[in-house]
This record gives C-alpha cells, structure tokens and sequence, in this order.
C-alpha cells in the first residue's frame, strides 16, 4: 500500500514584522500590521478573529499567492516567492471540475506534472473512504463528500504545509462534526504541518495545537495560546469549555 505520509519532514514557517494592503476604489487599506508568528514544523496551527480582518488574506502570503507589502515569509528559513507544491492551499469551496469524475479530479496534479501512478490514486481515495465513489462525478456528491475529494487531491501531492481557509464552513452540522474528526485523523496520521482560519472556536480547540486570536481589521496578533492535553479532545472537555469562554471574551473585547 502506498505510504501516505509526506516525504520530507514537515514545514515550519517564520513571519515576521508581515504588513499588507489592498488598493480599492476608495484609497489603500491596511489588511494586516507588522504580524510576526513562528509555526514549528508538525504544529496544527487555527486563526480566529473577526470576519474580514485579514487571516485569509495571510495564508494567500504563506501559500505564495500574494507578496507582502512588507515583512518577510520564511518556509524553513528560505523566502517565499510563489506557490510551491510542498505548500498545498484548500478552500472553502472544494472547487471541483464537473466534467471530471472523483477520480479524475484527485488525480489533477499528478496530471499536470504530467505523472501516471494509479496506485497513489487508489490510496488516496481509500484515505478519504471513497472507494464506492470512484467513478462518481462532483454533481452526485454531498458538501462532505466533495470535500473529502479536495482533502485527497490535496494530500496526493505529499504536502508538507497543509493550508486550510475555513475548509468546513458551509458544511451541515453533522458533516461539519464527522470532517472534523476526519481532518485531524489525517494530521495526525499523514505528519504534515497545519495552518487553518476558522471561525469555529469549538472546532480550533478540537483540531489545533495553538490558537492565534487575531483583532479587527487591521488584523494584529493578540493572543497565542497554546493548548494542553491530549489529542483527540472531547467537547465536553471542561477545560476547552473554559478555553472557549475565555477567547470569546477577548473576541468581544477586541471589537469593542
């Protein structure tokens, strides 16, 4: 069977002193302001803030799609100038080709590096328990589904910095809850390093070995926290329900 797990040690990241705007219609805004964070290599790493304060913004500069104004994006200490398939980014919307069948789609990148490997194919559905679903095209799955198909056409290219922009934020409550179990099984099985925007502050505390709190717009760092215990966690878990009051009240505060 074919190994999963990345081929290189997984990535870890340096920001620092990262300042970034867009230019609209109405004059230059200021997005994100002198961010500075380190991610150690394996870490599983959630931002949290206001919506629109800038963290999707951020993780387009960790995967290369954007150039900072300012600061520097390091990805085991070399500058990143691009996107790079060691640097996988997933979105919200899991972005399928229709006229491709779930196969078709989870082998996309092996096709355009131009690379045959029908074993890495098969082992990367059967990663996402969608052997049934092989031959199925995007039109017959559900919101789940369709995102295991993204996680796995993700996971094929050996990522060693998975990039996740709120991946499970249209999804049903149910599909939101098994996706999650289903992510971190992944992490924790495959050795990548992890750096997910979320607005679930339930679902960071289950999933992530730290929590950045970011402030409104534009979006500083005010809290990193690090959270304790082992993995996996239970909701009802008394100190992550005192974790989460905690950070909805820096939440409020920040928009205060």
């Amino acid at each position: 069977m074919v190994n999963f797990s990345v081929s290189e040690a997984p990535l870890g990241l340096t920001l620092s002193h990262v300042h970034h705007s867009y230019d609209l219609p109405s004059g230059s805004r200021l997005v994100l302001e002198d961010v500075s964070l380190d991610v150690a290599p394996g870490e599983f790493v959630a931002l949290i803030g206001p919506s629109g304060c800038g963290k999707s913004t951020l993780l387009r500069l960790v995967a290369g799609l954007e150039a900072p104004d300012a600061g520097t994006l390091l990805a085991d200490g070399v500058p990143i100038a691009g996107p790079d398939p060691s640097r996988i980014i997933m979105f919200q919307d899991p972005t399928l080709y229709p006229w491709r069948t779930v196969r078709g789609n989870i082998a996309l990148g092996l096709n355009i590096r131009k690379e045959k490997d029908a074993e890495a194919i098969d082992a990367a559905i059967r990663l996402v328990g969608l052997e049934e679903f092989a031959a199925a095209w995007p039109h017959q799955l559900s919101g789940g589904m369709a995102q295991r198909v993204a996680l796995a056409r993700a996971l094929i290219n050996h990522p060693r910095l998975l990039i996740l922009d709120e991946p499970l934020g249209k999804l049903d409550s149910l599909t939101r809850l098994a996706m999650q179990t289903e992510l971190y099984r992944l992490w924790s099985s495959q050795g990548f390093t992890a750096l997910m925007v979320t607005h679930d502050v339930e679902e960071a505390l289950l999933l992530a070995t730290r929590v950045i709190i970011f402030s409104p717009r534009p979006a500083q760092i005010i809290a990193d926290i690090r959270i304790d215990g082992a993995q996996p966690r239970h909701r009802d878990d008394p100190s992550l329900q005192k974790l989460r009051a905690d950070i909805l009240l820096q939440l409020e505060a920040a928009m205060v």
